[in-house]
């Protein structure tokens, strides 16, 4: 229904966007890829988009490019993972990342993720390899994007609670990469990295 959303980005607080589009103003949710790309707030931005319709809710996911989207919708596909998992995914290991891992058959890099177990990990890997011999593995994108309110320390920890890390591992992980002058997207990198080791 919505495939497509172009506007001036008015927010981004990970894992969320608000995006006005001809004056109407729309909550996005967005994988970690995604807000590497953003422009700075007040700046158009342009996102490929996927609708989800619940009984209770209409969930609106955007991503920066179609193999972000595509990637998304066979994730969502797969029997147990729903668009939060999708998201998770996403955020941990990006397209590129993601295809290889599969083709590898490394179901323990994929446990590693947020709410992923050993068995989801193995089920993404027998239901996707077959799809993983045609997809293509763009460059992993690593840009930088303007940090929004709170401090980024702040900010990096909501945002990997929110992918669905225990506080515990948000306070571990962050404590370990974090330095003075680091913006938020950094920390999340590379808090992302060692959470996937």
């Amino acid at each position: 229904m919505i495939g497509r959303l172009h506007g001036k980005l008015l927010l981004k607080q990970p894992p969320w966007l608000l995006v006005d589009a001809g004056g109407v103003g729309y909550e996005v949710e967005a994988p970690m890829s995604t807000f590497y790309r953003l422009p700075a707030v007040g700046e158009p931005v342009t996102l490929h988009t996927h609708l989800t319709v619940r009984e209770d809710a209409h969930l609106l996911f955007g991503f920066a490019s179609l193999t972000e989207k595509t990637l998304f919708r066979e994730l969502i596909r797969v029997s147990g993972v729903g668009p939060k998992l999708a998201l998770a995914v996403l955020s941990g290991v990006g397209v590129d990342e993601f295809w290889v891992t599969v083709r590898a058959g490394d179901a323990a890099r994929l446990a590693k993720l947020p709410g992923i177990g050993r068995k989801t990990a193995e089920r993404l890997i027998v239901e996707m390899r077959d799809r993983a011999a045609s997809a293509d593995a763009p460059p992993t994108v690593q840009a930088a994007v303007g940090s929004v309110d709170a401090s980024p320390l702040q900010e990096a920890r909501h945002a990997l609670a929110a992918l669905g890390y225990k506080p515990a591992e948000v306070q571990r992980f962050t404590e370990a990469v974090y330095k003075d002058g680091m913006s938020t997207e950094q920390i999340i990198q590379e808090a992302l990295k060692r959470a996937v080791r």
